[in-house]
């Protein structure tokens, strides 16, 4: 069993008292500002989930950041709790985000498949029940803002999948201030390409503080989905206009450049992320809102090439720790005790039976989920200990984690790791703990064979195996 430290009991308010509260304080220290009393009723919270795209276990300061500081999600981790294990369903972007919205292996759906996506028309089918779409069935508004990535338009987009609204981007990733991608714009209000001038991470933001304003109009329980691009390419601060004109230039799809980039600028932009997140928490406390809302931070899969994944190796697009493992903070009123830490392993597809626990629905028994709702883990309590599963394309990688064991193969290599001991994922064990590598290996197998087998026409990631070769001492 995995046990939830805490070092204080949750505290449990009325939340329509305490609301009506912070909407005072709001008209008496935000002129102008639009206070609304609590709008949700009884449990049924409202859910903004945010998602950074891209983004290392330790990226934060929070997690361990040196470089620079993020004092806005520092500071939602010390009202809420801040998870240590929490792990994406995949390596890369799409295949976590079908997890997310199915609540269910992504490997059960074709679109999961692909890595990357868009190189061929699959997507999300708009049969398929997702989170919006059951939680719209239970009484709540919906809205996606930013990044969708799961299969173009006319046959896919958000609209066909159970969002009331849609306004971000449909692609992996565009320029931040041409919001451009292969020389094409790509920003969108439904199905209406828009064009608007200013910083994506800066415009998401105001977009998600209007649909705030919106629902604080409305009676009803709300899921916003605010899934930025920051910090994923191209590498561009709020400040770096002249390195977009340079790369819109260049044309094409050379945002996802090789020859720019650094560490100051990885700061700019992940301090930029920070600060316009607390534009929008802010608007949640001055609509009166904050304590009626279940508020998630997290990442889509480890970070790129400035990322800080310390203490694991690996990046995006590897099955090592580095590439799985993403910071994840949530404050939940009178739920998630203040400055708790949890070890629970959790996984993106346990948003969706969380979300849907929290609004008093189910998913739907044609597509059950492979989550779990982490109400016990949030309150402070036991969480089981389950297995988990990834597989990826590249180089044959496999891996499954139960408890403080790490089954890995790669390249026809195999491991065993104790990543609570080895969290750079060094001492092979396998022959010190056969049985446990067996029993790994065999439930790993059991598992693959009940989802969908690996497609030979999906798009992969092209690896040159530069992480065989200085990780593990082995032939790429």
């Amino acid at each position: 069993m995995t046990k939830t430290f805490s070092p204080s009991p949750p505290v449990i308010s009325r939340r329509a008292v305490v609301a009506g509260l912070l909407a005072g304080v709001a008209l008496a220290h935000a002129p102008g500002a639009l206070a609304a009393p609590s709008q949700t009723s009884g449990t049924r919270p409202n859910i903004l989930f945010i998602m950074a795209d891209d983004m290392g276990f330790a990226d934060l300061s929070c997690y361990g950041r040196r470089e620079y500081e993020t004092p806005v999600l520092d500071r939602l981790a010390a009202e809420g709790m801040r998870f240590t294990q929490a792990y994406a369903n995949s390596a890369v972007c799409t295949a976590t985000r079908v997890a997310l919205i199915t609540g269910r292996y992504q490997y059960r759906l074709q679109v999961g498949l692909e890595e990357p996506l868009g190189l061929r028309d699959v997507g999300l089918p708009p049969e398929q029940p997702t989170m919006a779409l059951l939680l719209r069935a239970a009484g709540y508004h919906t809205s996606l803002i930013g990044k969708w990535h799961m299969g173009s338009l006319p046959k896919y987009g958000p609209l066909k999948s159970g969002y009331d609204q849609f306004w971000g981007i449909r692609q992996g990733g565009v320029d931040y201030f041409t919001h451009k991608i292969g020389g094409l714009p790509d920003l969108w209000d439904g199905e209406t390409p828009v064009e608007e001038a200013g910083y994506l991470t800066q415009l998401l933001a105001e977009r998600t503080i209007a649909t705030l304003d919106e629902r604080a109009r409305e009676d009803t329980p709300w899921l916003i989905s605010l899934h930025l691009t920051a910090p994923h390419w191209p590498w561009e601060g709020p400040e770096d206009q002249r390195e977009s004109t340079r790369l819109d230039a260049k044309g094409g799809f050379s945002i996802a450049h090789y020859d720019g980039g650094s560490m100051d600028t990885y700061a700019a932009m992940v301090t930029s992320m920070d600060e316009q997140i607390g534009r929008v928490l802010d608007r949640l406390a001055q609509l009166g809102l904050a304590e009626d809302t279940l508020v998630v931070f997290t990442s889509d899969n480890g970070g790129e090439r400035f990322s800080d994944t310390w203490p694991f190796t690996g990046k995006k697009t590897e099955l090592l720790e580095g590439g799985l493992r993403i910071p994840a903070i949530v404050r939940w009123p009178g739920v998630t005790p203040p400055a708790s830490t949890s070890a629970a392993q959790i996984m993106s597809m346990d948003w969706m039976p969380t979300f849907l626990a929290a609004a008093g629905a189910a998913p739907d028994p044609a597509s059950p989920s492979d989550g779990r709702d982490l109400r016990s883990a949030l309150e402070g309590r036991e969480f089981p200990e389950r297995a988990l599963f990834w597989r990826f394309r590249n180089h044959d990688q496999m891996a499954a984690r139960e408890g403080r064991w790490k089954y890995l193969s790669i390249a026809g290599n195999s491991f065993l790791f104790d990543v609570e001991a080895d969290p750079l994922e060094r001492a092979n064990l396998k022959e010190r703990h056969p049985e446990t590598f067996a029993r790994l290996r065999k439930a790993w197998e059991a598992w693959n064979a009940e989802m969908l087998p690996n497609d030979p026409e999906a798009a992969s990631y092209g690896f040159t195996g530069e992480m065989l070769a200085d990780h593990f001492g082995i032939d790429s």
